[in-house]
């Protein structure tokens, strides 16, 4: 295996002067470090990351921590379109990328800080963490710089990308009022969600700004599952036969609600309309096809990856960046007299 001595006797330098040439210095004139370059590549030589890592302080990785990373959260495809705007990000820049998982037991095990000295990155991603994370306080607290992606917390050290969770809810629900829906239903995801929290809020300045009145027993969680929607979906409309309009707060709910309003012999959207958030792949293929809020999973990635690079490479901006979304009439909503 071809070392800096070696490079260093053949282009007849000192092995400081390969290092530095190699590791970027600008104290190495421009003639010595294009013959000490090509050296490297005529003798086949491959940098020891490590080694280069423990020199320079930086290991050039960054790490996309994904808690509750489980098989339903791969049916909706959320997490891998995320991953792959911060892809095609990183890949343009000199930065690795590593996906590592967690969960609550190994969050009684490590603390964040360990693991990300661990895993040796030099900033994290982080997604699908919940407001009663034991994680997310010490994510603030620490001095890695972190991105957190639909969790609208900010510091020195961490910025957050997400979308207008708030005005896509008002989207959705005012969509289901000009169709002329008064008994309009809500199933949320958690209450440890910040989106959830969102858009509920966005929920319910659509019904005020409408003058519709709120009616609690009107709303429901879902867990973000299909399974769990379905459930949710067939208690609110058994317990409210005059509701006539859901809004779910993700696409697999909605579905599991489409399942569930077909059980019970409710049409939709002849008798009941409904509308998602996410706009997942299956939204376009179920029957009917989903009326659901999109939100640009690939950019929620791409911008993530690109806000933890500023704070990496010590550029001033902002640590905050909240993208739009767009209401996707398909074929789960009409008009109540339709």
């Amino acid at each position: 295996m071809t070392t800096i001595k070696d490079i260093a006797r053949v282009a007849g330098v000192s092995v400081t002067t390969v290092s530095r040439a190699l590791n970027g210095y600008s104290d190495v004139n421009e003639d010595t470090r294009k013959k000490i370059a090509q050296v490297a590549k005529d003798l086949n030589y491959s940098p020891n990351s490590i080694a280069r890592s423990l020199v320079m302080k930086k290991s050039k990785t960054i790490g996309l921590l994904v808690s509750g990373f489980t098989k339903e959260s791969v049916k909706d495809n959320f997490i891998v379109e995320v991953l792959a705007g911060i892809n095609e990000f990183v890949s343009g820049s000199d930065y690795d990328l590593v996906l590592f998982n967690t969960n609550s037991s190994k969050q009684r095990e490590k603390t964040y800080t360990q693991l990300c000295r661990e895993r040796r990155v030099d900033g994290v991603i982080i997604q699908g963490i919940r407001t009663d994370d034991p994680y997310l306080q010490e994510v603030v607290e620490s001095d890695i710089p972190c991105v957190l992606i639909d969790i609208p917390l900010e510091s020195e050290y961490v910025s957050h990308v997400t979308t207008d969770n708030v005005l896509g809810a008002e989207k959705a629900v005012q969509h289901l009022i000009q169709c002329g829906h008064t008994n309009i239903g809500m199933i949320n995801g958690h209450d440890y969600a910040f989106v959830s929290q969102q858009r509920l809020e966005g929920y319910n300045n659509a019904l005020q700004g409408a003058q519709l009145e709120l009616n609690s027993s009107y709303i429901v969680n879902g867990e973000f599952t299909e399974e769990s929607g379905k459930k949710a979906a067939a208690a609110l409309l058994t317990s409210h036969p005059e509701m006539t309009a859901l809004f779910c707060a993700s696409d697999l709910m909605a579905i599991g609600a489409m399942s569930a309003a077909k059980q019970l012999n409710i049409r939709v959207p002849e008798d009941l309309s409904i509308v998602g958030y996410d706009d997942i792949l299956l939204a376009s293929y179920v029957s009917p096809k989903l009326t659901t809020v999109r939100q640009n999973k690939f950019q929620l990635g791409y911008e993530g990856a690109r806000l933890l690079l500023d704070l990496l490479t010590n550029q001033s901006g902002p640590h905050r960046m909240v993208l739009e979304t767009r209401l996707i009439r398909r074929e789960s909503t009409n008009h109540i007299n339709e």
